[in-house]
Order: C-alpha cells, then sequence, then structure tokens
C-alpha cells in the first residue's frame, strides 16, 4: 500500500503532525509546545487560534523535511487532549474566549450545585461519568454565563460548541463540519454512552442550548474532507478520538479486558470492556472507546491528573532536576524513598478518590532527607497513583489483568515501569513504539480509508520491546501501599474553604 496516513495529535502541551507508513511506523514528526495560561490559580487555558495555527505550521514543516507530497497523504486521523472546551462563531469562526483547559477547576462550585440538585445518579447512570469540574458541560455553562450575550447567541444558533477535535475539524474543513465522534461526546458530561444522543435533562440543567452542540459521528469513518484551500488538496478525514482512547485503539487493545496505561501529562488507564457498559462503584468512569462500523466499544477508566506533569515540576518549579532523564538515574541509585511521600496533587485527585481540594503533600521528611528522595518519592507517585485504578478495575470488572501495556512520555522511564510492575503485581508490557496515541488515530483513519483492512493487519503492527516483572514480595507491597494511603489522606480536601 502506498502513501502515507498523517495523524495530527492536539495535546495539552504541544500541538504534533505524525506520518505513518503501511507498516504502522512513524516515518516522520513535526511538533511545536502550546502555551499554556494561568489567569488565576486553579485556571488553565489554552489560545484556540494558536492550537489551529501550530496545527498547520507543524503539518507544513512535516511534509517539507521529509519531502512528502500532499497528494500521498491517504487521510487524516485527528486525536486530541479531552474535554478542553471551546466555544466559536459560526460565521466568523472567531473564539468567544481562550479554551478551557481539562485540567481546569474553576467550575467546582457549579459542580457542588448539581450534587446538591440531585444530579449525580443521574449522571453517572446516563453519562457513566462523575460530576467533576474535569468535564466539558460545566466549563460551557461557565462560559455561556460570564461571556456577554453568549448565552443568547448560542440560543440563536450562532455559535458552536466543540472540544479541540471539534476545532480542528472545523477550520480543516473551513466551516464546512461541525462534528466529534463517540470517545470525545462521552466525556462531555452531555452524552447519554447508552442511546448516543444529547442528554436533555443535562442540558437544561445547564442551560446549554442542544444547537451549540456538535454532530456526532464514528470514530472511524470519513465525515467529511479537508478544505483544498487550507492543505492545498481536499483529503478525508477519516479517523478522530479522545487521547486516551486513541492510545487504548494504537495499543491493539481491542479484546475485552486487555488495558493500557498512558503516562503523559496525567496517568490515564482504560481497560476494554466491551460491548455492555459496567457501572463503576469506586470511582472509575466507564466511557465510549470507540464507534465502528454501528458497534460501541466500552471502557472503564481511571484519570491521574499528575504523572508526567509532577516530573516537569521537579525540572521546572524546584530545579532539582535538569532533565526527564536525569530523574531515573537519581531514583535507581538510592535503595529506597526514606520513608518520603510525594502525592502530586496540584489540581486535586481524580480516581478512585475525585477529591477537587486535595493538594500536593510531601509527608515523611526527616533531616536526612535530600533532593534525591524527593525524585524517587515522586516517581513512585506516578505508579502508586495508576497501582491505585488498576486494583479498582480488576474489581469491577472481574477480570486479573495478566499485563499492562504502557505508552506516552514517562514510559521511558524504566525506574516507572519496575515500580509500576513492583507495586501492581502485573507484568508490564512496554512496545517498541511507545507513541500510542497518534498511532491510534492513524490506525482509526487508516480503517476509514482502506489503508488497512482489519484490527488483524492493525495487530500485527504492535511489537514488544520489553517486559517488566513484579519482583516484590506481597508483604511488602501491601506495607508500601498502606504507606502511600495515608500519605494521600494528608492531602485530602486541603483546599476546601
Amino acid at each position: 500500500m502506498t502513501g502515507y496516513i498523517l495523524a495530527i495529535d492536539a495535546g495539552t502541551t504541544n500541538n504534533r503532525a505524525i506520518l505513518y507508513d503501511h507498516a504502522g511506523q512513524i516515518t516522520g514528526v513535526a511538533q511545536r509546545e502550546l502555551t499554556q495560561h494561568y489567569p488565576t490559580p486553579g485556571w488553565v487555558e489554552h489560545d484556540p487560534l494558536e492550537i489551529w495555527e501550530s496545527i498547520v505550521a507543524v503539518i507544513k514543516e512535516l511534509l517539507a523535511t521529509q519531502q512528502i507530497a500532499i497528494s500521498e497523504i491517504v487521510a487524516i486521523g485527528i486525536t486530541n487532549q479531552r474535554e478542553t472546551t471551546l466555544i466559536w462563531d459560526r460565521k466568523s469562526s472567531t473564539p468567544i474566549m481562550n479554551a478551557i483547559v481539562w485540567q481546569d477547576r474553576r467550575t467546582a462550585p457549579l459542580c457542588e450545585q448539581l450534587e446538591k440538585e440531585g444530579l449525580a445518579q443521574h449522571v453517572q447512570e446516563r453519562t457513566g461519568l462523575l460530576i467533576d469540574p474535569y468535564f466539558s458541560a460545566t466549563k460551557i455553562a461557565w462560559m455561556l454565563e460570564k461571556v456577554p450575550n453568549a448565552r443568547t447567541r448560542a440560543e440563536r444558533g450562532e455559535l458552536c460548541f466543540g472540544t479541540v477535535d471539534s476545532w480542528v475539524i472545523w477550520k480543516l474543513s473551513g466551516g464546512r463540519l461541525h462534528c466529534t465522534d463517540y470517545s470525545n461526546a462521552s466525556r462531555t458530561m452531555l452524552f447519554d454512552i447508552h442511546s448516543l444522543t444529547w442528554d436533555d435533562t443535562l442540558l437544561k440543567a445547564l442551560q446549554i442550548p442542544l444547537q451549540l452542540m456538535p454532530t456526532v459521528v464514528p470514530s472511524s469513518g470519513i465525515c467529511g474532507e479537508s478544505e483544498r484551500a487550507v492543505l492545498g488538496r481536499s483529503i478525508p478525514i477519516g479517523g478522530i478520538a479522545g487521547d486516551q482512547q486513541a492510545a487504548l485503539f494504537g495499543q491493539s487493545c481491542y479484546q475485552v479486558g486487555t488495558a493500557k496505561n498512558t503516562y503523559g501529562t496525567g496517568c490515564f488507564i482504560l481497560m476494554n470492556i466491551g460491548e455492555e457498559p459496567i457501572r463503576s462503584k469506586q470511582g472509575l468512569l466507564t466511557t465510549i472507546g470507540w464507534g465502528i462500523n454501528n458497534k460501541i466499544a466500552y471502557a472503564l477508566e481511571g484519570s491521574i491528573y499528575v504523572a508526567g506533569a509532577a516530573i516537569q515540576w521537579l525540572r521546572d518549579e524546584l530545579k532539582i532536576i535538569k532533565n526527564a532523564a536525569e530523574s531515573q538515574e537519581i531514583a535507581a541509585n538510592l535503595p529506597d524513598n526514606g520513608g518520603v511521600y510525594v502525592v502530586p496533587a496540584f489540581s486535586g485527585l481524580g480516581a478512585p478518590h475525585w477529591d477537587t481540594y486535595a493538594r500536593g503533600t510531601i509527608v515523611g521528611l526527616t533531616r536526612g532527607s535530600n533532593r534525591a528522595h524527593i525524585v524517587r518519592a515522586t516517581l513512585e507517585s506516578i505508579a502508586y497513583q495508576s497501582a491505585e485504578v488498576l486494583a479498582c478495575m480488576q474489581e469491577e470488572s472481574g477480570t486479573v489483568l495478566q499485563s499492562l501495556s504502557v505508552d506516552g512520555g514517562a514510559s521511558a522511564n524504566d525506574f516507572i515501569l519496575q515500580f509500576q510492575a513492583d507495586i501492581s503485581g502485573i507484568p508490564v508490557r512496554r512496545p517498541r513504539v511507545i507513541e500510542s496515541t497518534s498511532r491510534g488515530a492513524a490506525f482509526l483513519a487508516g480503517l476509514a480509508s482502506g489503508y488497512w483492512k482489519s484490527t488483524n493487519q492493525l495487530e500485527e503492527c504492535w511489537e514488544l520491546e520489553r517486559t517488566f516483572q513484579p519482583n516484590i514480595e506481597e508483604d511488602q507491597r501491601q506495607a508500601l501501599l498502606g504507606h502511600w494511603r495515608r500519605a494521600v489522606a494528608r492531602a485530602g480536601r486541603w483546599a476546601e474553604k
């Protein structure tokens, strides 16, 4: 098969364009960092115009550096930071304000109000989610309330809401396509994952007009084409998925009970649970993995807000490491953490705690504690948080995981993966290509365009690089987990007024 699939990865900290060949291998990458805006503590924003301009720039840079003609691109797949919320004018394509990023906590009071109104059960039953500022719904309501005339304009059909995938598709298509896929829709806290429709009760509760919402389309399927003027040629847009669902697909987790963990800015664990959703009782989310050929694959998900971002914190704020690679060497040179535990709850805790008001904490310090102990404890915190989610996931699904597939930037850190295997009691499998997010988007687009014929072909593209086996005893594992739970308890509800 000739030609390439172009994957657009609109991430939290950077935007990338990646070319994939028929063997599922990366042949070229271009990326640009995305400016983070922090208007006030707990608020995080992105400039929608910067998002779009950088995506165009990296696509052009990629094609130029790889000397690839636009005619060689078979299809486009898009993956994106989820839940990040944009609203723009339908005629001018002008955003009404900056995008509110998934990490943003400004709508915590509104979430509390929804809980007081008794909507928690409805939200979980219909959307598979829990009421939390993380999701798009309360961000939309905040924008409509705070931006002058926004709600009136939305009611008149003059505005469009979208997560980042919708914004990119809108701009790619020259304003012809206002859509999202099942995976991204399921992250808004407004989508009924059973009937596959926007939920009237939640739209009314938050005073969000239905005409603001995008059309929901399959994750793999040609939803339209790019505008010729944008890239120089009309190209089919065939794959759309939120970043974590795309990673699940890119890791070839097509069978029920398979799972992956992406170690990115945050840490996200998803398990394929098949065509019937499971309602969690321990704070996990039930989400849509993807929709293909009129079939929905559901997943259980545990979201950890701070993973790789904690390593960046060591580097940029504490300035106790020069780069991420140095953290591995420092941690590995210690026999243990010296009794030090770091809970990186910088913007609250996700699953299974869902504590909006938790804050970052370092406990167990003694006079002998030093920089190395803090570095090691920070890396361990990524694995501890993941272990909590994995334990819940296995209990809820009734499935004992035989292994965990991993990807994302921090999965290159051998110390983290070995400690993950030790503290979880599960073998950890790292593929040769740890770039699973954009790969999933490419796979979805390739299936839709006929570039690949089946998921069996895609599974052949997955290659194992290394397996990390658990090598500590169960009593030691439980003792360490007990210390971790005590540390988390100290961080709980710290910022509550």
